[in-house]
């Protein structure tokens, strides 16, 4: 495992799946950890961690709500004096056929998915400049590069999250900050546990690996670009997919 120590990492959809897999994974490898979710969700994720021995702040944060967005970040510095790790791990779904897609729900996946990660970028970059260190890690999806049907809205802002941190990247490299994107295949969260056994395997079997994935897999891929190991890695997408896109 990756040394962490000494790093704060700000996660973004803290309080389950993915988001709580790198939040914990990040603090078991050493690091400070601000959970953030909306309302108190992210209480139970740093209450974990520090009856673990670590170190854990949560924050309640509405991503879409630039207020809050501040408010978070402000809170963050005050606690731990930096941030290190910016992970843009919150999004949301709102499936439908294009010509069936009301704006209302364009509207709201865009905002959450792609919107509110430049609004936390821009907020958590500032500290990030004036050390002169940090990571920013977008967690996009493999939906963003292959597209699927019913998900124009979800895959647009999951494209959109690799574009932006391609450009990023090139604009705080010389600042000693990273910009890269974890994108994952199909994982073992909550909203595959509603999938009938029938429809496990046959999406297993898509995969070459043979299994779906689990969040620890995605939270050791972020975890390792937040490392000093990763310090000449930037601009770059790394697939956690099981070999569904090469």
């Amino acid at each position: 495992m990756v040394n962490l120590r000494g790093r704060v990492a700000f996660v973004t959809g803290a309080s389950r799946g993915i988001g709580k897999a790198i939040a914990l994974q990040f603090a078991e490898a050493g690091g400070a950890v601000v959970a953030c979710a909306r309302e108190e969700h992210a209480l139970t994720v740093a209450e974990e961690i520090t009856a673990s021995g670590g170190t854990a702040e949560a924050v309640t944060l509405e991503v879409t709500d630039a207020a809050s967005v501040r408010k978070a970040v402000q809170t963050a510095v005050a606690r731990f004096e930096r941030v290190d790790v910016l992970v843009n791990n919150a999004g949301v779904v709102r499936d439908q056929l294009l010509m069936r897609m009301k704006l209302e729900e364009w509207d709201s996946v865009i905002s959450t998915n792609l919107t509110a990660a430049f609004r936390c970028t821009q907020a958590v970059l500032r500290p990030m400049l004036k050390q002169r260190w940090g990571r920013v890690i977008n967690i996009s999806s493999l939906v963003g590069q292959s597209g699927n049907p019913g998900q124009v809205n979800y895959a647009a802002s999951k494209a959109g999250l690799i574009g932006f941190t391609k450009a990023l990247a090139r604009e705080v490299a010389s600042r000693g900050i990273t910009v890269n994107v974890v994108a994952p295949g199909f994982i073992e969260t909550d909203m595959t546990e509603r999938l009938s056994a029938d429809a496990h395997e046959t999406l297993a079997a898509q995969i070459p690996i043979g299994r779906l994935g689990v969040p620890a897999d995605v939270a050791a891929a972020v975890c390792f670009l937040a490392s000093d190991e990763a310090s000449y890695i930037t601009g770059q997408v790394v697939g956690v997919n099981g070999g569904m896109y090469m």
